[in-house]
C-alpha cells in the first residue's frame, strides 16, 4: 500500500467540501425540474457508459422519468440501449446545430420510462464548430433546459475526453457520477479531473457537485483492486459510494444485445450491483 500510495500522492489533492454533495430540489416557477447527473471520467474504458446505461434502466425500474443522453460520438449508449448507429434520427448533433428542436431528438426506448437522446459521429464535428461559437460552454445546458421539467432525472455519458463535449456535460450538469475502475491506472487521471471540475465551477457552473464516486470493474480476487479501493476510501470518503460494480461476463456480453443488464440477465449479481446503486443516488439526491 505504501508503494500504491507513493505513486498517486491522492492526498496532495486539496479538497473541496463545495464539491461534496448536496441534496437541492430546482424548481422552474411552481414546477420541479429534473436532475441533470453527468457521468464523467477522461480515462476511457472506466464503465462510464455501461454505468451510463444501467443506471437509467434501474431508475426507470424503480418509476422515474429518466432520460439518458448520449453525448459522446462512438454513440455506445444508444447502441447498447437497442439503437442502431447512424440510423437513430434525429440525435443529439441534429438539435444541437437547430435542425431539430430538441423535443423531436427524444427517443422513447422499449423499457418503460426511460428515454433517449441519441448520438451520432456526426457530433464529433461539434468539437470543432463549438470552437468558433460564443458560450460554447454552455450549449448543452441551453439545450436542456426546456426538456427538464418533463424528466426526474437526466444521465449524460460524457466522452472519454477533457474536450468542448465533455466540458459542456459538466457545465449543464447539477450533480457528478464519478466511475472509476480500481487497476494501476485508474487513479492517474483523477486529480486533473477534479481540478478542471472546480475551473468548470469557476467559470460556468458554481452549484456542480460532486454526488460520488463508483468503483467499476472490480474484481475482489486482485490485491490491486483491494488497494486502489483502500486508497479512495482514505482520501475520498464523502465520496466513495457504498456500491461497487463487480467484473461480469454477463456485464460484458449485455450491450452486444442491445440491453441493460437488467434486461439482459435481471438476475446477476451485477443487475443487483446497478440496482443498489440506482437506490443509493435517488438517496443521496433527497428523491
Amino acid at each position: 500500500m505504501e508503494q500504491l500510495s507513493s505513486q498517486y500522492s491522492l492526498g496532495r489533492i486539496v479538497h473541496s467540501p463545495n464539491l461534496f454533495f448536496r441534496c437541492r430540489k430546482i424548481f422552474v416557477g411552481e414546477r420541479e425540474m429534473g436532475v441533470v447527473v453527468a457521468i464523467v471520467n477522461q480515462k476511457g474504458g472506466v464503465g462510464k457508459t455501461t454505468t451510463a446505461i444501467n443506471l437509467s434502466a434501474c431508475l426507470a425500474e424503480l418509476g422515474k422519468r429518466v432520460l439518458l443522453v448520449d453525448c459522446d460520438p462512438q454513440a455506445n449508449a444508444t447502441s447498447g440501449i437497442g439503437f442502431h448507429r447512424g440510423t437513430a434520427r434525429p440525435h443529439l448533433y441534429d438539435a444541437l446545430s437547430g435542425l431539430v428542436n430538441v423535443k423531436q431528438a427524444i427517443h422513447a426506448t422499449q423499457f418503460p420510462n426511460l428515454f433517449l437522446l441519441p448520438s451520432d459521429m456526426e457530433l464529433a464535428g461539434a468539437e470543432v464548430e463549438l470552437v468558433q461559437e460564443e458560450g460554447r460552454e454552455q450549449a448543452f445546458r441551453n439545450l436542456l433546459a426546456p426538456i427538464k421539467p418533463e424528466f426526474d432525472i437526466l444521465i449524460l455519458d460524457a466522452p472519454p475526453s477533457l474536450g468542448i463535449l465533455t466540458v459542456n456535460c459538466l457545465a449543464a450538469a447539477d450533480y457528478l457520477l464519478i466511475p472509476i475502475q480500481c487497476e494501476y491506472y485508474a487513479l492517474e487521471g483523477l486529480g486533473n479531473l477534479l481540478s478542471t471540475i472546480r475551473r468548470i465551477r469557476m467559470a460556468f457552473n458554481p452549484a456542480l457537485t460532486i454526488l460520488g464516486i463508483l468503483r467499476t470493474m472490480y474484481d475482489a480476487r486482485t490485491n490491486l483492486a483491494h488497494q486502489v479501493s483502500a486508497e479512495l476510501q482514505k482520501h475520498f470518503p464523502q465520496w466513495l459510494l457504498r456500491t461497487v460494480i463487480p467484473r461480469t461476463v454477463r456485464l460484458a456480453e449485455a450491450p452486444s444485445h442491445g440491453l441493460p443488464i437488467i434486461h439482459y440477465d435481471g438476475r446477476s449479481i451485477a443487475a443487483e450491483a446497478y440496482r443498489q446503486l440506482a437506490q443509493e443516488v435517488l438517496e443521496r439526491l433527497g428523491m
